[in-house]
């Protein structure tokens, strides 16, 4: 059975850092690319960060220079490193995986398997 499941998510003062972990099972993510995505409430799930097999990577513009993203093929995990967490990035942070294609993907109707989510909440 395809599955993704994060972790890491919590509780964090603004200025704070958290890093968000993603494990796959039932599949591996060699010939995937893998991104991270969020929803707040009220709003439309956006991008945040993907990562193709070859290590090519993509920032959205909203938290370039504050978060990265890598993966560990061996371990079939995906991370997000957040740092300077500000109160707008509280979401449900999802990540999820779109076959690879040689060009990352960078758009979330692409991503084909989904994580159930987890929460991250920045407040003082």
């Amino acid at each position: 059975q395809v599955q993704l499941v994060e972790s890491g998510g919590g509780l964090v003062q603004p200025g704070g850092s958290l890093r968000l972990s993603c494990v796959a099972s039932g599949f591996t993510l060699d010939n995937y690319d893998i991104g991270w995505f969020r929803q707040a409430p009220g709003k439309e799930r956006e991008g945040i960060s993907c990562i193709a097999n070859d290590g090519t990577t993509y920032l959205y513009d909203s938290v370039r220079g504050r978060f990265a993203i890598s993966r560990d093929n061996a371990k079939n995990q995906l991370y997000l490193q957040m740092n300077s967490l500000e109160s707008e990035d509280t979401a449900v942070y999802y990540c999820a995986a779109a076959p690879g294609t040689g060009v990352l993907a960078t758009q979330i109707r692409t991503y084909e398997y989904w994580g159930q989510g987890t929460q991250v909440t920045v407040t003082s």
